[in-house]
């Protein structure tokens, strides 16, 4: 028997791809918007494609969608941080679209949005000490600004409705085909060479795409999560190398790794403009899921054999992508 109908929106992205056949898995059954329907593939009877509607546009249309859906999961929005864009786009995305998702919600009765934000609408991309869902937050740029917003935007839409929400905030998300930041990890890794990196210091938290859409179906239900923001991570953080060395696991080479001094390594980075990057790599970025892990949630997989899983599923999907398309 199912276990409700949830509309799940950006669904044939990073996430979404993982997102949508673990709800079906545990018995959902998923309408899962994305620009593309066709992307959208499944084993699973379960899993209806829809058409995403365009929510850079302003004044989304979403009763459609949400129609007979129990349940919510906003995916959908911009993902990343940059100076590039517009902070009215981020805004009108990141905020507007889900305040007008949630009056749809509120309108068709259904039980719960979970809306996915970020953990960049709480701090900056480094912070002191352990970041928790009671830290004041202290957004650094338009992108963490307008997910602030978007929660705001969320609670005041169902304030004393009877649909119920809870917010996420994930850190960074990684698994196979990650792009950004833990792409450029991926690419250093695969080098067979020795790497400097030992000397880097600084612990973040990430978060396994599976461990994500495991917290994402936990909070579907269950009373202890109404209305509440949790922070998501894997349990443990990591130093930049030990993510280089699990990597290198997957890949059955050795670590490789050795220390340089820092002050050298950085002056090279700012002076090849890579000085933001540089502070990510160098900097602690350290959140508590002690939250929800006390709501009943707890990781699918471990963060070693995860990101050994994934360097190793990109190579495989590398290899075989270069033998279809050679003669």
């Amino acid at each position: 028997m199912a276990a409700g109908r949830v509309l799940v929106t950006g669904a044939s992205g990073f996430i979404g791809r993982t997102l949508v056949p673990a709800l079906a898995e545990a018995g959902y059954a998923v309408r899962a918007a994305a620009r593309d329907p066709a992307t959208i593939g499944s084993s699973h009877g379960r899993v209806e494609a829809v058409l995403m509607p365009d929510i850079r546009s302003g004044g989304v249309d979403w009763n459609g969608l949400v129609q007979g859906c129990e349940f919510v999961v906003h995916l959908a929005g911009i993902a990343h941080a940059s100076s590039a864009i517009p902070d009215a786009d981020y805004h009108a995305v990141n905020c507007e679209a889900v305040r007008a998702l949630a009056q749809a919600a509120r309108r068709d009765g259904a039980k719960r949005v979970v809306y996915v934000s970020s953990v960049r609408a709480q701090t900056g991309p480094v912070a002191d000490g352990i970041i928790e869902e009671t830290t004041p937050p202290g957004p650094t740029d338009a992108y963490g600004r307008a997910k602030l917003a978007g929660e705001q935007a969320l609670a005041e839409a169902l304030g004393g409705a009877a649909t119920d929400w809870v917010t996420l905030r994930p850190v960074l998300v990684y698994g196979p085909s990650v792009k950004g930041n833990m792409a450029a990890l991926v690419k250093l890794a695969r080098l067979p060479v020795p790497l400097p990196l030992q000397s880097l210091k600084g612990r973040r938290s990430i978060l396994s795409v599976d461990n994500l859409a495991s917290a994402i179906v936990h909070c579907l239900t269950g009373a202890e999560v109404s209305r509440r923001v949790f922070l998501v991570a894997d349990i443990a953080p990591m130093r930049v190398s030990e993510i280089v060395a699990a990597m290198r696991k997957g890949l059955k080479r050795p670590p490789r790794l050795f220390a340089l001094p820092t002050g050298p390594l950085a002056l090279a980075a700012k002076l090849a403009g890579m000085g933001d990057a540089w502070a990510r790599l160098d900097g602690d970025l350290v959140v508590s899921t002690e939250a929800l892990r006390e709501s009943g949630w707890q990781p699918v997989v471990g963060t070693s054999k995860a990101l050994a899983d994934m360097v190793r599923a990109d190579v495989t999907f590398s290899s075989c992508r270069f033998s279809i398309r050679s003669p």
